[in-house]
């Protein structure tokens, strides 16, 4: 008997059946160019360390146009509870981070990102309103990322310079809009462990890729969904070895250590000690480099090794 999936296989649009033209073409559309890993780090650090928050907020609710009261509660938590354990934190080890925030959550929490840049913290484009921008059309991707960027400057008092797409991924456009914008990096692609240059088309664009892992983010690890099949539970401890054997491997390789955090999600009682005993981790060795997201993009981009 021939399944619907063996069907489905044999069909033109099976990727065994194309021309080597067609899967060249797309993996050229973007991909990883020259290595912008520096040979040494600012001030001769030996790692250099980039915490981020990506702050969907409520956004993790309204992407889906969904109004459910308690889901929106999930994401209120993040502004009203962990942002503030969060700045705490960050203030009292003296360690700037970068938030990517949806304009949406700009919007709605403009104190807080006002508070974050007067802290010297970064904030980031992360969409219009987590919405899936790889399944968006050209326009509505550029029309929602051109207002996200006027709004984050608009709240905060300062002009975005680099994103994190709210899909981590791109859609066949995305490149080209961040070029459009005039972006120094982009950080949603996992190309590398090291930040690197990206290529459309074969061709460079000189834009920064900082790149994430699933690895390095507290979203699989913690995740609850009452609706769904798949509830993924780590325990902190573990969560913290894990960042930790991460962060042994920046430092033996002289490269970067990059995490991603989401504030209702590691901002709660039980799980914010991570964040707080990682850093102290981090402190204890010698030459680390705590650095904002485009701080790092624009240090890469000057201090490049050449090949």
């Amino acid at each position: 008997m021939v399944t619907k999936s063996n069907t489905d296989k044999t069909s033109s649009e099976a990727s065994w059946r194309w021309e080597d033209s067609k899967w060249q073409k797309i993996i050229d559309k973007v991909r990883a160019g020259r290595s912008l890993k520096p040979k040494q780090w600012k001030n001769g650090a030996q790692v250099a360390v980039a915490l981020s928050f990506d702050s969907d907020h409520e956004t993790t609710t309204l992407r889906w146009a969904d109004d459910s009261p308690g889901r929106l509660s999930q994401g209120q938590y993040g502004g009203r509870v962990a942002i503030p354990r969060i700045r705490e934190v960050l203030s009292r080890y003296s360690v700037p981070a970068s938030f990517f925030v949806p304009a949406v959550v700009a919007k709605i929490h403009p104190k807080e990102q006002r508070a974050l840049a007067d802290e010297g913290h970064e904030i980031g484009i992360h969409g219009w309103i987590h919405e899936l921008n790889s399944e968006l059309s050209y326009s509505d991707e550029r029309d929602l990322m051109l207002r996200s960027a006027d709004v984050l400057e608009a709240v905060s008092g300062f002009k975005p310079v680099g994103m994190r797409t709210p899909s981590w991924d791109f859609s066949q456009n995305t490149l080209s809009i961040c070029r459009e914008m005039g972006l120094l990096y982009d950080s949603s692609l996992m190309a590398d462990d090291e930040p690197y240059e990206l290529l459309e088309d074969g061709k460079e664009t000189g834009i920064v890729e900082l790149p994430v892992e699933w690895i390095r983010d507290d979203h699989p690890y913690f995740n609850m969904d009452r609706f769904s099949s798949v509830r993924p539970y780590t325990s902190p401890s573990s969560v913290l070895e894990i960042f930790k054997a991460e962060f042994d491997g920046a430092y033996k390789e002289r490269g970067l250590f990059l995490l991603t955090l989401h504030p209702h999600i590691s901002g709660h009682r039980s799980r914010i000690i991570i964040l707080e005993k990682l850093i102290e981790y981090i402190k204890s060795f010698k030459d680390v480099w705590f650095g904002t997201h485009a701080q790092i993009a624009a240090y890469c981009k000057e201090h490049a090794s050449v090949e």
